[in-house]
C-alpha cells in the first residue's frame, strides 16, 4: 500500500478559461461529466511548486522540492466536485517515475525553473519527457489586489475549492486520490503569459478569451493514496 503524502503547494498561478462542455466531454473519460459554472465547462493551467513533499509523517527536513505545472478541468463523479488532469509536467526525473508508476498519473519529465524576483514569480517550463509531444510554458505573475477566501467568491469557490482528483491509468481504469488542506486564500492576480503549448499539446485549442487569474501564495496539503473507482 502507498503511503499518503505531505507537501506544500506554493506560488501558484490559476489561469482559468470558459470552455463549450460538448468540447469538454469530448476529452474525458465516459464515467465523469464536465462540471459547469453559469452553463460552461473550464480549463485551467496551474503553475507552482511543490516543497517538502514526503510521506505523511515523514520529517519535513526530508521532503523535496518538485517544481510543476498542471492542465486540468472540473468535473463530477456522483455528485462529488473534483478535478481531472490532462497532463502534469514537473522538473524530478525519480518522482515523474514514482507518480506514472504509483499514483497512475500523467506526469511528463521537463525542466522547469521558478523564481521570485522583485514581488513577481517568474516560471519557465520546457517539456524534455521521451516520446512525448512538446510541450513549453512561460509566464511572469504576482498578486494584484487584496487577499480573500475562495470560498466567499462563487467562481473562486468553483475552480479552487476541490478535494478529490481523477485520472485515467494505462489500462483504462478510472483513478482517484483524495486532498485535505485548509480554505484557499487568493488574490487577483496579473500575469503576461509568453508561451504556451501545453494546452495544444494536451488536445485543446488556446482559448481566445481573456483568462480569469488567481494568486495563491500556497497551503499545505495531505494526499491520500491512488484508488481504483469501482464501475
Amino acid at each position: 500500500m502507498v503511503l499518503p503524502l505531505a507537501m506544500g503547494w506554493r506560488h501558484l498561478l490559476f489561469e482559468n478559461w470558459p470552455v463549450d462542455p460538448d468540447v469538454m466531454d469530448a476529452h474525458l473519460p465516459a464515467s465523469l461529466d464536465a462540471d459547469r459554472y453559469d452553463g460552461q465547462a473550464w480549463l485551467s493551467v496551474v503553475p507552482f511548486t511543490n516543497v517538502a513533499v514526503r510521506p505523511k509523517g515523514a520529517p519535513r527536513a526530508l521532503g523535496i522540492r518538485l517544481p510543476e505545472i498542471n492542465v486540468r478541468t472540473y468535473v463530477t463523479r456522483d455528485g462529488v466536485p473534483s478535478v481531472y488532469f490532462f497532463s502534469l509536467d514537473a522538473q524530478g526525473l525519480a518522482s515523474v517515475v514514482g507518480a506514472r508508476l504509483v499514483h497512475h498519473l500523467p506526469y511528463y519529465y521537463a525542466r522547469i525553473s521558478l523564481d521570485a524576483v522583485d514581488g513577481e514569480i517568474r516560471f519557465r517550463s520546457r517539456r524534455r519527457h521521451p516520446g512525448a509531444r512538446p510541450a513549453h510554458y512561460a509566464a511572469t505573475y504576482a498578486p494584484d489586489g487584496d487577499a480573500f477566501d475562495a470560498p466567499a467568491d462563487p467562481l473562486a469557490e468553483f475552480l479552487v475549492e476541490r478535494y478529490r482528483f481523477y485520472t485515467e491509468a494505462p489500462d483504462g481504469s478510472l483513478r482517484y486520490t483524495d486532498v485535505r488542506h485548509d480554505p484557499w486564500t487568493l488574490y487577483p492576480a496579473e500575469a503576461t503569459v509568453a508561451t504556451d503549448t501545453l494546452v495544444r499539446a494536451d488536445g485543446f485549442a488556446r482559448p481566445d478569451a481573456d483568462p480569469v487569474y488567481y494568486y495563491s501564495p500556497g497551503l499545505d496539503v495531505v494526499a491520500s493514496r491512488s484508488r481504483r473507482e469501482e464501475a
